[in-house]
Order: C-alpha cells, then sequence, then structure tokens
C-alpha cells in the first residue's frame, strides 16, 4: 500500500531556504547523515541494557558507500528503524513543526539564524537536500513484526511513502537513506572527497562507522577513558595522532572531566612556545558526544589559552552552533570559566611538585602565563604565586622571592623598591654591568608582552616601581639618601654644562651635570622611564588618547659627571674636542653612533693618541 502526501509546512519555499540558506558548508549533510545513524545505533544499545530489546544486536556499525555510476550516496545502520507511521511522525512533521516560521522571521536579517535552526528544530535530516535531487529512506523497525517502510521525497513540500514486500523488503532492522547526487554536487561522489569529511567529522564517534570496506573512526579515544588508566605515551600518542606534523612532543598535559555543573571531558595540551605567542587558533577541536563540531573555540576557550592544542567534548554545546550562541550561552560560559581554573591548577600543581622540572618549562610557558595574567583577573590571582621572573644571571624567583631578595638594595628614600631591568641585555650590558657592580639585580624583560606585564605588576605590588637600567645613571636610578658630593662649584658646573651644549649642539640632548662616583663614566646618556614608555606604547598603538598629539619627539638626558677626571680636564682646557669625544663615547655605548658621525668618531679618537 502506497501512501502520497504532503510536508507539514506552511511555505512552499522552504525546500530552497534548507538548500541555500541551512549551512553555509553543504559538507554538513553526511556529518548529519551518519550522527543520526550513529543516535539511532546507540539508542538499540540502550534499550538492549535496560532488557526492553531482547533480540541479537549484532554487528552495529554505520555504512557509508557511494555508487559513481548510479549517482548514489547510502548511509545504512543497524539501529532502531523506523516504521512508516515513526517516518511520518519524526520526519514528515516534528522536524517543521516551528522551522518554517523561523526561517522566515530571520532569514534576511540573521546571518547566525541557519546555524541555530538545525539544533532547535531537527532539521539535520534535510541537509541531504543541499546535495540530492532525491532522498530515500528505507527503514525497518526493531519492533517484532515490522515492516520495511519506504520514503521517497525529491525536494519538494510532496512525499510518498509505503510498505514495500516480497524482493524489495528490508531483510534486517535499521536505516538505509539514500541520496540521489544532484548533478551541482559532482564532488561528494568522490571517494576522496567523502573520506576527507568522514575523517574530520566522524573520526571520533562511538559506532565504528565504515566507508567503502574501510573502518575510518576510532570509538573510544583517550579522553573518554579515565586518567588512570592510561600511561604518558597514550597522551603523546594522541597527540602525534592528532597533529602528525608537529615536530615536538608536547610539555606537558591536562585531562579534563567533569559532569557537574555541565558535562565536559578532553585533553588540552601545552606546546612548545619561546619567541613568540603562537596562537594557532585551529589547534583545539570542539567536539558534541565525539562529532566534530568546529576547530574555532574562541567563546569557548579564553584567548590566552587559544595557544594551547587538544580536544574539547560536551554534549552541553548543540552540534550546530553559532558564534552568537556560543558569546550568550550560561554552559559556554562555565565550561570557559572551568577551562580557566584547571590550567592555572595543573600550573600550580607542576610548581608546587617539581619546581626544577617546572623551571626547566618556564622558557616555554612563560609568555603564556604572563598574557593569561594580562588578560584574566582571575587567573593572574592564582599565578602570582607561580609566575617566575628571571634575573640577567639566569635565576628564576617568584614574585615574593624576588621582592625579598631586593629588599635590602633595591629601596629607596621613601621606602619603594626599584626593580631593574632590562630588554636587551646585550645592547645595555654597560648598564647591566654598572648596576650589578653597586650590588642591584637586573631581570631580563625582553618580549613584546613585557612592558604590559611590568605595567600590571607596579599597580598591583604595593610600593613597587620597575625602571629600565638605561633609564638613568647606576648611582641614580635608586635614590638614597647619601648623595655623591660635587668637587665642582657651582659656576664650575654652569660652565661645564655650556662647553658640553655647545658641543652637543642637540636640541633633543639634554645636558645635567651631577655629582657621581669618579669611577663611573664621564658621560652617561639615558631615557626618562616615563617618556620612554609613552613613546613604545604610541609605537605599538597603545596609547590611547596621545595620538591625538602626533608623535611624540624623541628626548635624552646627557648627565656629565662633576667628579670624573676627564670632565675636569674638560673644564681646565675648555676643551669642546674632548667634551664631543666624552658624548660620542656615550653614544657609543648605546648603538646610537652610526654612519658619518662614527667615522668622525674614530678620526678624532686617532688624532687623540
Amino acid at each position: 500500500m502506497s501512501e502520497t502526501g504532503s510536508i507539514s509546512i506552511h511555505t512552499e519555499n522552504i525546500f530552497p531556504i534548507i538548500k541555500k540558506f541551512l549551512y553555509s558548508d553543504h559538507e554538513i549533510f553526511l556529518r548529519e547523515l551518519v550522527s543520526n545513524a550513529v543516535d539511532a545505533t546507540q539508542k538499540l544499545q540502550s534499550l538492549a541494557r535496560q532488557g526492553e530489546f531482547k533480540g541479537e544486536l549484532g554487528e552495529l556499525k554505520v555504512r557509508v558507500t557511494v555508487d559513481k555510476e548510479t549517482r548514489k550516496i547510502t548511509v545504512s545502520d543497524h539501529g532502531l528503524g523506523m516504521s512508516a507511521e515513526e517516518i511520518k511522525k519524526y520526519i514528515n512533521q516534528i522536524a517543521f513543526s516551528g522551522a518554517t516560521e523561523f526561517v522566515e522571521k530571520y532569514k534576511d536579517t540573521d546571518a547566525t539564524a541557519k546555524d541555530q535552526i538545525i539544533g532547535q528544530f531537527g532539521l539535520g535530516f534535510y541537509s541531504a537536500f543541499m546535495v540530492s535531487k532525491e532522498v530515500e529512506i528505507w527503514s525497518k523497525s526493531y519492533q517484532e513484526d515490522a515492516l520495511t517502510a519506504h520514503w521517497t521525497c525529491d525536494g519538494s513540500t510532496q512525499y510518498t511513502i509505503d510498505e514495500p514486500t516480497g524482493e524489495h523488503e528490508k531483510a534486517e532492522r535499521g536505516t538505509d537513506v539514500v541520496l540521489h547526487v544532484a548533478d551541482d554536487s559532482d564532488e561528494f561522489l568522490e571517494e576522496a572527497r567523502l573520506r576527507t569529511i568522514l575523517t574530520k567529522y566522524c573520526k571520533f564517534l562511538p559506532v565504528p562507522i565504515e566507508f567503502e570496506g574501510e573502518l575510518i573512526n576510532d570509538t573510544t579515544p583517550i579522553w573518554t577513558k579515565q586518567p588512570a588508566d592510561l600511561t604518558d605515551e597514550d597522551y603523546k600518542k594522541f597527540y602525534q595522532e592528532l597533529y602528525p606534523m608537529s615536530m615536538d612532543e608536547p610539555l606537558f598535559w591536562i585531562h579534563l572531566n567533569v559532569d557537574y555543573p555541565f558535562n565536559l571531558t578532553g585533553i588540552l595540551y601545552f606546546p612548545k612556545v619561546k619567541d613568540e605567542l603562537q596562537f594557532s587558533r585551529n589547534k583545539i577541536q570542539l567536539y558534541s558526544r565525539q562529532v566534530f563540531i568546529t576547530d574555532e573555540v574562541k567563546d569557548v576557550v579564553p584567548e590566552f589559552l587559544m595557544l594551547l592544542h587538544g580536544v574539547i567534548d560536551s554534549p552541553d554545546i548543540p552540534l550546530n552552533v553559532s558564534r552568537s550562541f556560543l558569546q550568550a550561552d550560561a554552559a559556554v560560559r562555565k565550561i570557559n570559566t572551568y577551562i580557566t581554573k584547571k590550567v592555572a591548577d595543573k600550573l600550580a600543581e607542576l610548581f608546587r611538585k617539581d619546581r626544577p622540572a617546572y623551571e626547566e618549562k618556564w622558557a616555554d610557558i612563560g609568555l603564556f602565563v604572563k598574557y593569561g595574567m594580562l588578560s584574566d583577573e582571575k587567573f593572574y590571582e592564582r599565578a602570582k604565586d607561580f609566575v617566575l621572573l628571571k634575573s640577567v644571571d639566569g635565576t628564576l624567583r617568584t614574585l615574593t622571592e624576588y621582592a625579598e631578595h631586593v629588599q635590602a638594595n633595591q629601596q629607596d628614600k621613601d621606602g619603594n623598591t626599584v626593580v631593574l631591568y632590562t630588554t636587551d641585555a646585550e645592547q645595555q650590558h654597560g648598564f647591566v654591568a654598572a648596576a650589578q657592580e653597586r650590588g642591584y639585580d637586573v631581570l631580563s624583560l625582553d618580549h613584546m608582552l613585557d612592558p604590559h606585564f611590568i605595567g600590571q605588576l607596579e599597580q598591583k605590588l604595593e610600593k613597587t616601581t620597575f625602571k629600565r637600567v638605561d633609564a638613568a645613571t647606576a648611582s641614580q636610578l635608586i635614590e638614597k639618601d647619601d648623595a655623591q658630593a660635587s668637587v665642582l662649584s657651582d659656576d664650575d658646573q654652569t660652565k661645564l654644562s655650556e662647553v658640553f651644549v655647545n658641543a652637543i649642539s642637540n636640541p633633543a640632548m639634554h645636558v645635567k651635570v651631577a655629582a657621581l662616583s669618579p669611577q663611573d663614566a664621564p658621560v652617561v646618556i639615558t631615557q626618562n622611564e616615563f617618556m620612554r614608555r609613552m613613546k613604545d606604547m604610541q609605537r605599538s598603538g597603545g596609547g590611547g588618547g596621545m595620538q591625538m598629539f602626533g608623535a611624540m619627539p624623541d628626548s635624552f638626558d646627557v648627565t656629565v659627571n662633576a667628579n670624573s677626571p676627564l670632565v675636569a680636564k674638560v673644564l681646565a682646557d675648555g676643551g669642546a674636542t674632548i667634551a664631543k669625544q666624552a658624548f660620542d663615547l656615550a653614544l657609543l655605548t648605546q648603538g646610537m653612533l652610526k654612519g658619518e658621525a662614527l667615522t668622525a668618531f674614530v678620526k678624532r679618537s686617532t688624532e687623540l693618541l
């Protein structure tokens, strides 16, 4: 007996809308059909466990086949199956019970609506019409004495359903979905194309998926197992499976497993990251019940964790999600917070249990930790106990340890701790050495994040300020009460200043005479810490409203050492040449003497010998 009817919808153009609007990527049809087949298989397994199905389960595989000559793709399962009445209920009615109104309302105004339709209205099956001119369903229910049901639809609102007998009757329970591929979808008749899609979306589905006789999935990936049942080699092997082109092993990993207040499993790997923050945004894969959803996880994983690799699986995230859904969903926000906490807890555990091993990894994870502290206040509160500061001699200390280390020697006259640092230990070597001669410790803060990190620490740490070693002369970096006395009178200091101003003749260089140690350099060129930071912020686009004032001019302090024997000779001889030579020497130590000026300096040096 055959029955013809109309799918219960209220518009004649629902199928064109499905074909053109439902998904941005037509390849999704295969994920949807295979996922439905897996779902039917798992439901039968559940009924068997509960004793409601007492028959033989047999081989529970989902099979995908393609016949290029007949232009057919078939997705078959050995699951629950459906009767004719169930097909009419689940395929003809439920799928469109509200989808028409939704599509019509949002199709022209909300580009993300298409992603929400499927999850809300069960339209996954109808994705088949994106690539098909006709779709058939051959199904036989698991119920005793069930008859084969055969449904056909050509993409219009009309369908035909019958219960064939004889040679057309389906021999076993389960469902076959047969797609008659449309002329504009030839790509999906290619085995290589289908294999790529199946590998992408179905690689870890919990039911065996067979394509053209080949098993393409791992039904029990390691994130579904208990950590106690896994070895380090298991985790490393899985990492190589996920990223076969990776040359390095992961530093360590976190196994996620939580069932309240949301469900989440997965494994996050810390890759090696040294010189730059390598935001490989497609390295974390998001799954829902082992079905691949996306590798764009920005709203599920905090941005500072985007450099992590691995897998996150949560049934609380529907298969078809939009950016607006991810941003607004409460479960996603909870997952985001949970992952941040788990990462912080893992780092704290590593630091606490094996500090030497943690310090060995610091070159790889330090940038990530600092970025997290800058990006997330809660992460800062956790990380402040395991973030490390590196001195130029290679010693690593926590914030608390470093404060204790420099407390005795690096407090100024007002009781503030002055933290000295270098952004280039080689280029600023003279200033680093001068600071070390005074017993000061110098940090190495040479990454693009460090100016922001310094600013954060100055806000967070009480009575603490940071100064780059070339922000002042060594004796002036930390202001003490024991100021050096000048051997020159005020008049002599004024005359000395005039000699150097005339010899330099550069408005960007601001000459001042100061009483330094006789062993200090005769002339030191520095840049005020505040001015240098402002210029750095402006260059990096972080100056905010400062951009409206235009580029800030260069400004340097030229400190002339009143107690230097060479400076005394300049004053005695009125020696503009010696003054210029001393100034150029200071420029040379800063890497600021180049071109003709450098040639002239070398020539004068030869003449003075």
